[in-house]
């Protein structure tokens, strides 16, 4: 069966609470929408809204008549003596979502008229959109609560809205109260009462079941579905067109108009354009959802695809990814370094494994571009029989005070500890560490050179690698730290670089 979607984010969607487009991004996902994502209808505005409203559906209509796409352009109207049909007209519209009452409680209380009064008005504005050449579907607001408790009144709209030229009759779950049962009940007893007509389904969220909603709907017979991108709405918001597209073929084996591969494009655009963050474990467009964390994963994905299913990210212009941290094994890392084009042999492996464990234990989570990094910090500057070893530091910066240092090093099994002041919190380290060099009567290299990198697009937790270059009785040496804290990663590359000078290895390392 073939199933309609309509996509209502710039409508629907943009009653979000802080959620306002510009004109040149409603026309911008518009175009998006409808020619990208392949969506067979849009509904884009409210008619005498605002000004602002008129001319953001003017230029999308503008656009799409002269496109072919004039009749996938939906605009909501309201009973209102033709007037929301004259705005649509002269917007150069085709299609208004006709807005009437649902439950027997909005059309008394609401509209105060009795619902052979409502009909009758609905009647005429149907008749006036057919003289303006404008094709109507029908909203029937808050149908979820007049199936509960005036099911006589729906089935009695219905039937009058059958006299009428209305294409479509739309069932607003619109305060989101249902659940997946009471959707599979109310839809089957409209679609068993009225085989003929084309009713669609329109899901809010308020229960976190819009989703299982959508998929009862569509099993009782619904021939179309309204969802927004994102899952932007009022409130709890709607149904996500990304949580509803892989039941809608995998499980129902619908047959949906909707290009699969620019659902993650068309969805960052909206996140940009919103100003509303995709949850990173959204289905199919989080940025968490094809990112195996654990090695195990990794291994079975390596042998037979064993944690993979028909959800493949290539369906969706995305690819899988190995997350690299504390439950990291060797089939994620060396996935990562396969893709970075780096080899490695397995005693490299385990060592480069055994530091994203103990660096996973400090971060959320460690980037592929943060690999190159570690590669070259575990196996570019390891150190034989380091003698120097910093036992304790506490470091402390303050307003309107000087930053200090208090550390604690082994030097040769004998234990020292100063504290000192400084410009910043590893030049306050410096001064302390000196002070013990002064004492046990060493001499230190003169640091020439400080170089901070950060892998490129890296977040506020990224790794940082830290190289410093120093010079030693005329040598020019380099050492390298990393870590998610630069000033750490300063103290680990000046720790090496003390080990160097002891060990008398410092051929090897100068520059």
């Amino acid at each position: 069966m073939k199933v309609e979607i309509l996509d209502t984010t710039l409508r629907d969607g943009e009653q979000t609470s802080g959620v306002a487009f510009t004109e040149s991004e409603k026309l911008t996902l518009a175009q998006l929408i409808i020619d990208e994502l392949g969506v067979d209808r849009l509904e884009i505005a409210s008619a005498r809204v605002s000004e602002g409203e008129y001319r953001g559906a003017q230029h999308i209509l503008d656009w799409a008549n002269s496109h072919g796409h004039g009749h996938k352009i939906e605009i909501l109207g309201f009973v209102d003596d033709g007037k929301s049909l004259d705005w649509i007209k002269e917007a150069n519209g085709q299609v208004m979502n006709l807005l009437t009452k649902g439950s027997l409680k909005h059309c008394q209380a609401q509209l105060r008229k009795t619902p052979e009064e409502h009909l009758a008005n609905i009647a005429e504005t149907i008749a006036y959109a057919d003289e303006l050449g404008i094709a109507v579907n029908v909203y029937l607001e808050d149908w979820s609560n007049g199936m509960i408790d005036s099911p006589e009144y729906v089935y009695q709209m219905v039937e009058g809205l059958q006299k009428t030229s209305a294409k479509r009759i739309m069932l607003p779950d619109t305060l989101g109260v249902l659940n997946h049962q009471d959707v599979r009940k109310y839809c089957s007893e409209m679609v068993k009462r009225f085989p003929n007509v084309h009713f669609d389904f329109h899901a809010h969220n308020d229960y976190d079941l819009s989703v299982a909603n959508v998929f009862e709907a569509l099993k009782a017979g619904m021939r179309g579905i309204h969802t927004t991108l994102n899952g932007l709405g009022e409130r709890a918001g709607n149904v996500p067109l990304s949580s509803v597209v892989g039941i809608m073929k995998d499980h129902l084996h619908l047959e949906v108009n909707l290009d699969e591969t620019k659902l993650y494009k068309v969805s960052k655009v909206v996140e940009a354009f919103s100003g509303v963050r995709i949850p990173a474990n959204k289905p199919l467009i989080g940025e968490f959802v094809f990112t195996q964390t654990s090695g195990v994963h990794a291994d079975g994905d390596s042998k037979d695809n064993l944690y993979q299913t028909a959800l493949e990210p290539t369906r969706f212009g995305r690819s899988y990814t190995y997350a690299l941290g504390k439950l990291s094994g060797k089939s994620n890392i060396l996935k990562n370094l396969e893709e970075l084009g780096i080899q490695l042999s397995n005693d490299e492996t385990k060592k480069v494994t055994e530091r994203i464990i103990e660096l996973g234990d400090k971060k959320e989570s460690i980037t592929q571009e943060d690999l190159p990094f570690i590669v070259n910090d575990v196996l570019g500057n390891s150190v034989s029989d380091p003698t120097v070893e910093i036992l304790n530091y506490s470091l402390s910066v303050a307003k309107g005070l000087k930053p200090s240092a208090t550390i604690s090093v082994s030097l040769d099994g004998i234990v020292q500890e100063e504290t000192a002041p400084g410009d910043g919190q590893y030049d306050a380290f410096m001064n302390a560490l000196l002070k013990i060099y002064a004492t046990v009567g060493r001499t230190f290299p003169k640091l020439v050179d400080y170089e901070v990198r950060i892998p490129p697009g890296g977040n506020t937790d990224a790794l940082v690698m830290t190289t410093i270059s120093w010079n030693w009785n005329g040598k020019i040496l380099k050492t390298k730290g990393l870590d998610p804290d630069q000033t750490v990663a300063a103290i680990k590359a000046t720790t090496r670089m003390l080990n160097i000078v002891e060990s008398k290895e410092v051929k090897e390392y100068a520059v």
